[in-house]
C-alpha cells in the first residue's frame, strides 16, 4: 500500500472521529433546543448543525476541487459564524432557518461527496477542515453550557472536588530564550507562523491557576461574580455543564480577560505575557525546550484535563504528571490561560490564501491571546505554537489565568 494511500486513510479516520464527536454533542440536545440561542452574540444552534458540513464543502469541494454545488443556498447560509461585541445580538428568528430534516439531508450528501474526494484533496486542506471541526466542538460546548439543564441530556455524574483550600506559591522562572510559532513545513494556522525566538527576562509565576476560592475573596471585596457562578441562599454555586454544584474552591475560576486583569491589579501583580507563558511551560531543566510542559510524551488523560476527558474543570492540583520542568501546574488543559498579549501577527505573517480572514480579521487590538487549552480542547491543538484569542469581555469561554511578579 502506498504512503499516499496510508495517509489518506489516516486522515479519513481522523475526520470520521471528529464527526462522531460533533454528532455526539448535538445528540445531547433536546429537539426543541436546536433553534435556541444560548449565547446572544452567537448564532442559533441550528446554524452550527449545518455549518460544519458547509465549511467542509466550501473548502474542499467548491474552492479546492471545483465541484458543482449540491445546494448553493445552504453553502452560503451556513458559511460564516459571527463575532460581534458583547451585547450586540443577532435579530433572526427560528422561522428564518431551514428544518432539521433539510439540514440533515444536506449534511449526509455533503459527507458522502467529501469522502469520495478526500484522497484527491491536499493534506493541508484536510487538516484545516479537521481542526476547524474540532474547534467547533469546543464552541458547541460553550453554547450548550448556557442552555437550561432541561434542554440537554447528561451523560456524566458530577465531579468530586477537594474541600481544603490550597496555597498558591510563586515559582521563579529563570531568564532565557522562548521559541514561539511554528516551523515552515509543519501544519499550523497562519497566525502560528513563523517560528522565532525571544529573550524573556526572569519572573515569578503562580504555581496553580487562580482558583474559585481565591477569586471569592475578590468578590467579597466588591468585585462582580463570574458568569459561571450563581448565589442561592447566601451560598455560591458553580453552574456546570450538566448540573449545579457547590462552588469548587480548588477548581480554576473561569472569567473574562477584563476580570482577570482587575484581579491581578487588586493583588498588585499582572497577567502572563505570551512570551512568559512559553518560558514557564516549555523550558527544560538544562535550558532547552520541549513540545509539552511534561516533555515529549503525547497528551493523554494522565497529563491534564483536555480532549473531552471531562466536561467541567477539575481541581488545579490534579494531574501532577502534566507539570512543567519548573513545577508549574496545568499550563495545558483545565482552562485556557489569558495573557496580557494582544492578538496580532508574528514577523513574516502571511494569511492563508484559501482562508484569508481566519486570523487577520481579528488583528484589531480588541482580542487577547490565550494559551494552553480547556477541558474540551482537542489534543491536536495542544501543540506549543497554537494560539487562541477572544474579546476581553467575552464571559462564556473556559478561560483561566495565573499571576506574575517581575
Amino acid at each position: 500500500m502506498s504512503t499516499a494511500t496510508l495517509m489518506s486513510r489516516a486522515l479519513q479516520e481522523k475526520l470520521d472521529s471528529a464527526r462522531l464527536l460533533t454528532d455526539s454533542i448535538f445528540n445531547l440536545l433536546k429537539p426543541e433546543a436546536l433553534y435556541s440561542r444560548p449565547i446572544p452574540e452567537r448564532h442559533r444552534l441550528v446554524f452550527y448543525l449545518g455549518h460544519l458540513e458547509a465549511f467542509d464543502w466550501n473548502l474542499i469541494a467548491r474552492k479546492t476541487m471545483g465541484v458543482v454545488s449540491l445546494s448553493p443556498q445552504f453553502d452560503t447560509l451556513f458559511e460564516f459564524g459571527i463575532d460581534p461585541p458583547v451585547g450586540q445580538a443577532a435579530t433572526d428568528e427560528p422561522g428564518d432557518w431551514p428544518s432539521i430534516e433539510e439540514i440533515q439531508s444536506y449534511n449526509k450528501s455533503v459527507r458522502a461527496r467529501i469522502d469520495d474526494l478526500l484522497d484527491q484533496t491536499p493534506e493541508l486542506i484536510v487538516h484545516v477542515a479537521l481542526e476547524h471541526r474540532l474547534m467547533h466542538a469546543e464552541t458547541l460546548a460553550y453554547l450548550l453550557h448556557n442552555l437550561p439543564y432541561d434542554q440537554k441530556t447528561s451523560p456524566v455524574t458530577p465531579l468530586i472536588y477537594s474541600t481544603a483550600q490550597l496555597a498558591n506559591p510563586m515559582i521563579e522562572i529563570a531568564p532565557g530564550l522562548a521559541t514561539l510559532g511554528q516551523k515552515r513545513g509543519e501544519f499550523g494556522w497562519d497566525n502560528e507562523f513563523g517560528e522565532h525566538r525571544v529573550n524573556v527576562p526572569g519572573f515569578s509565576v503562580s504555581k496553580f491557576k487562580i482558583t474559585n476560592g481565591q477569586y471569592l475573596d475578590f468578590v467579597r471585596d466588591g468585585a462582580s461574580p463570574p458568569h459561571f457562578w450563581k448565589q442561592q441562599a447566601g451560598q455560591w454555586f458553580y453552574r456546570g455543564m450538566f448540573s449545579q454544584v457547590p462552588l469548587p474552591l480548588n477548581a480554576p475560576v473561569y472569567i473574562t480577560h477584563k476580570e482577570a486583569s482587575a484581579y491581578a491589579a487588586w493583588c498588585g501583580k499582572r497577567l502572563l505575557t505570551e512570551d512568559q507563558f512559553h518560558r514557564a511551560a516549555y523550558e527544560t531543566r538544562t535550558g532547552g525546550e520541549r513540545p509539552y510542559p511534561w516533555g515529549n510524551a503525547e497528551p493523554d488523560a494522565t497529563r491534564g484535563n483536555f480532549d473531552f476527558h471531562h466536561w467541567d474543570p477539575v481541581d488545579v492540583d490534579a494531574n501532577p504528571a502534566g507539570d512543567s520542568a519548573s513545577g508549574v501546574s496545568q499550563l495545558v488543559g483545565n482552562g485556557w490561560e489569558w495573557t496580557a498579549t494582544q492578538f496580532g501577527p508574528f514577523p513574516g505573517f502571511q494569511p492563508m490564501p484559501f482562508y484569508p480572514g481566519y486570523s487577520q480579521n481579528f488583528f484589531d487590538e480588541e482580542h487577547y491571546v490565550m494559551k494552553g487549552g480547556s477541558p474540551v480542547t482537542a489534543a491536536c491543538m495542544l501543540r506549543r505554537s497554537f494560539r487562541n484569542w477572544f474579546r476581553p469581555n467575552y464571559p462564556y469561554v473556559y478561560a483561566s489565568f495565573r499571576l506574575v511578579e517581575e
